[in-house]
């Protein structure tokens, strides 16, 4: 990996490692230093990073059961294998390891990359909100019962029930009659709900709901599943006097006589809305931590293949200046293409560097053309293969897409082509706008919206038609380890599927392949 992908990594916010075959750490970024409690000595201290490892339940573990050492000893990334490492200070701290092996262009294991992602808040969080629902779960049956007890005892005195439910006011506690108008308020019920006892009583408990609740008929729903099943819970958002909502958990119980004939209902609501916003953060920060892992991704693949094209062209160049420095023109041209070379690997820089600031996937999409990828790719190919490399494409559409990841697919469907071929490559690139028909066929893509179908055609050795669906699994090969690792064509369809289109392959052996993409136009 060149020195401007490290420099690029170094000041990524989450903590990154890398380690050769043999488990010792050839790389940290400070957040992981930072993580860790400690540095460790590079090309001595193994995989980890921490001097002490534990797995989720608390057992110490060997550094060789690390999710790291798995990785480096089957050759397979490890996921959601969570361990606790131990800081020197003693302090613990939750973390979901992605460790991922690196391979080099003969599909070679030379080491492995690992991302590290504190989720200590997120764990202590979990339990807050399992001990706060397991006392909730608690108080409301008790509740419940103490309702049931109390409302049979109003026949023979009321001020006993209103002092019984005055002293609650975390919960509203109702009392309801056969159809749903409410006969008694308590304190907890003014305090979540704003109305004074005056303002209420004598009105449908369905002021409380929102319009298209009512409209919905959510109220009287539950009432009659009460009635049926003798209780009903729902959650949801209600409204308070002043119009501002809260997120409420009920509980409607049928009320019953002594010849069991239903004669009200008892209403217990508890504000849960920290509860709601809470849940929703956790949901938020797994999405976070997926787009996350598909940034470690980028970042692996990018370093381990797209920033290395521009630098061998620099590296080629400045051999062939060197040969030819008394030829003026010779010179100017290879400085023309070596100035070139490192505007191309700066923007690259500077395309990932962006892609690292993001947080949200929709913030990556820009007006992208295809024909100056393609140009790209062809001047990759042009000089640093062996094999002559002919590209031909019609004129291409400018679509909304992530540019580096477009890249990657275009780079991808080039480098398989070239690799599963015997003579000199002849790759052809089409487009056109796919029909209503078409787009119906797949039942991934979305009837009414308009797609592009791209079509990537070569001259290659082929394969059977029956494992059209086998080429686009990661680490799968139909053809022997001379032909790369399999990985490449994975990619490329987690990358249509980013973009959320969506990719085919057609082959007949000995006489090429062709993949058709379709992508959305905007």
């Amino acid at each position: 990996m060149d020195v401007d992908c490290w420099e690029l990594i170094k000041e990524l916010p989450a903590a990154i490692y890398t380690c050769d075959v043999k488990g010792r750490i050839t790389f940290y970024n400070e957040a992981a230093a930072d993580l860790w409690g400690r540095k460790p000595k590079i090309g001595k201290d193994l995989w980890c990073g921490s001097l002490k490892i534990y797995s989720a339940n608390g057992t110490l573990l060997s550094l060789d059961e690390c999710p790291m050492a798995i990785t480096l000893k089957e050759g397979r990334p490890v996921k959601g294998k969570e361990i606790i490492i131990e800081r020197p200070d003693g302090v613990r701290v939750n973390v979901l390891p992605h460790p991922k092996p690196l391979f080099d262009s003969y599909g070679k294991l030379t080491g492995a990359v690992n991302m590290l992602v504190d989720i200590t808040e997120k764990k202590q969080g979990e339990l807050a909100i399992r001990e706060s629902e397991k006392r909730y779960k608690l108080l409301s049956e008790s509740l419940e019962k103490k309702v049931l007890t109390r409302t049979f005892a109003l026949k023979k005195s009321e001020d006993r029930y209103h002092k019984m439910i005055e002293e609650v006011q975390d919960y509203a506690i109702l009392l309801l009659d056969k159809d749903g108008y409410i006969q008694n308020w308590n304190k907890g019920a003014q305090n979540i709900k704003g109305y004074t006892e005056k303002e209420i009583l004598g009105k449908n408990f369905r002021i409380f709901y929102q319009e298209e609740d009512r409209v919905a008929k959510l109220p009287e729903q539950l009432i009659k599943e009460a009635a049926n099943k003798g209780k009903a819970m729902h959650e949801g958002w209600r409204v308070r006097k002043d119009g501002t909502r809260f997120w409420g958990g009920i509980v409607i119980t049928a009320l019953h006589d002594d010849q069991n004939n239903i004669i009200g209902f008892s209403k217990v609501t508890r504000d849960l809305t920290e509860k709601k916003l809470a849940d929703d953060r956790l949901q938020q920060y797994a999405r976070d931590i997926e787009f996350k892992n598909k940034q470690l991704e980028e970042y692996a693949y990018v370093a381990s293949h797209d920033l290395q094209e521009p630098l061998r062209k620099i590296q080629t160049f400045a051999q062939l200046l060197e040969r030819n420095i008394d030829n003026k023109e010779a010179v100017r041209k290879n400085l023309e293409k070596i100035n070139a070379s490192a505007k191309r690997m700066s923007t690259l820089i500077t395309d990932v560097l962006k892609y690292s600031q993001l947080s949200k996937t929709e913030e990556l999409f820009t007006q992208t053309d295809l024909n100056k990828i393609v140009e790209n790719i062809k001047e990759d190919f042009d000089l640093l293969n062996e094999k002559k490399v002919k590209i031909t494409h019609s004129v291409l559409p400018v679509i909304k897409g992530i540019p580096v990841q477009l890249q990657q697919l275009f780079s991808n469907l080039t480098s398989n082509s070239v690799k599963y071929t015997d003579k000199d490559p002849v790759i052809e690139i089409t487009s056109e706008n796919a029909s209503s028909t078409e787009v119906k066929k797949y039942p991934q893509l979305t009837s009414n919206r308009k797609y592009v179908k791209i079509i990537f055609k070569d001259n290659g050795i082929g394969f059977d038609p029956q494992y059209a669906e086998q080429v686009f699994k990661l680490f799968q090969r139909l053809h022997d380890t001379k032909y790369g690792t399999g990985i490449g064509l994975a990619l490329c369809k987690k990358i249509v599927e980013n973009h959320d289109g969506y990719i085919t392959v057609s082959s007949v052996p000995g006489k090429g392949t062709s993949f058709s993409i379709f992508l959305p136009v905007s």
